[in-house]
Order: C-alpha cells, then structure tokens, then sequence
C-alpha cells in the first residue's frame, strides 16, 4: 500500500475506535437514564449485547495485558506511513492526546474490569427485552 493509504487507513480506524468508545460510554449513561426515564429503546435487545459484548472485549484484552486490536492496528499502519515522520491533522492529535494515556495497564484493567461489572449490573437491573 501507499503511504498515503496507509495514513488514510490509521486515521479511519481512529475514527472507528472514537466511534467504539464513544457508543461504550452513551450506553453506560443513557441505559439507567432511560430506565428511570422510560425510554423503551434502552431495553432493545440486539442494541445491549452489543454493548455488553464491545465492553467484554474491551475488558478481557485489558485483563490479558494486551493493548486494544484498534490500538495495535491504528499504530501499524501510522508506522507503515512514516511513523512520527509526517504532521498529523489537528483533530487527530488532540483525539490521540485523549484517548491514549501514559499510565500502567493495571490502572486500565481495573477501571475496565469495574466497568464490565456495572455493565452485567445493568444487564440484570434494566434487562433487554426479546424482540
């Protein structure tokens, strides 16, 4: 590939991972806003095992010790682009700033561990319907 597709492909996958991330997080709002609410749609059955599922990958690679495949992935290809060799666009290194932070896994691991446990808590206390 071209170096130019290459950088287009790492910063799609960015987009997708902030996408990923920013799913995670609305449903761990909106769930026990919408059950207090009303809202049927926080109980739609397909919409929560997504959720759940994405959050269980997140917290199992964080468990194993392994960076995320998004992570890995986006790196890759910023490397097979040039690495830190060309400027990256405003938008991306401020995204890159907040989603990748300088502390130990075990700082991660714990939070996601404690995040998959609410989620199950959600699971049982604002259950999905069957369709």
């Amino acid at each position: 590939m071209s170096l130019a597709t290459d950088l287009l492909l790492a910063q799609t996958i960015l987009a997708i991972h902030l996408a990923v991330i920013t799913f995670n997080i609305f449903g761990l709002v909106v769930i026990p806003i919408g059950a207090w609410r009303g809202w049927p749609w926080v109980r739609i059955f397909w919409w929560r095992a997504l959720h759940l599922g994405a959050l269980f990958v997140v917290a199992i690679q964080a468990v194993l010790g392994r960076a995320c495949f998004l992570t890995i992935w986006q790196s890759q290809l910023q490397q097979a682009a040039g690495g830190q060799g060309y400027r990256q666009p405003f938008i991306q290194t401020w995204i890159d700033h907040l989603l990748f932070w300088n502390l130990p896994i075990l700082f991660f691991s714990t939070i996601y561990v404690l995040v998959w446990i609410y989620v199950l808590f959600l699971w049982w206390r604002v259950p999905p319907r069957w369709p």
